[in-house]
């Protein structure tokens, strides 16, 4: 059975930084890119970061290019997101997913692109 669990998300403070972690277990990953998304209060779930699996490959939203890293170790089949700079606007609940291979811009930002997800950590970034 494939599990995502994700850790390392709690109250900050504006400007604070946080490192997001999302451990898999159940299968080999090989070849899975993997992504983080994340979901605020009465709003749709929304791409933020996406790494492949060996990692040369990232692409990120707009609205944390230079402030968040996504990052990956694959002997311990993990994926990591540190983020920096956080914004009250970065609230949400933060979600690790998978999917076989990389693609395209428009597949690696929808949440249909990707098989298996986690059940969230929450990040509250206090102003």
């Amino acid at each position: 059975q494939v599990q995502l669990v994700e850790s390392g998300g709690g109250l900050v403070q504006a400007g604070g930084s946080l490192r997001l972690t999302c451990a898999a277990s159940g299968r080999t990953f090989i070849n899975y890119a993997m992504a983080w998304f994340r979901q605020a209060p009465g709003k749709e779930r929304e791409f933020v970061a996406a790494i492949s699996w060996g990692g040369t490959n990232t692409y990120y939203t707009d609205s944390v290019k230079g402030r968040f890293t996504i990052s990956r170790d694959n002997a311990k089949n993990t994926v990591y997101l540190q983020m920096n700079s956080l914004k009250p606007e970065d609230t949400a609940v933060y979600s690790c997913g998978s999917r076989y291979g990389w693609g395209t811009i428009e597949v690696l930002t929808s949440t249909s692109g990707y098989k298996y997800w986690g059940q969230g950590t929450q990040v509250t970034v206090s102003s």
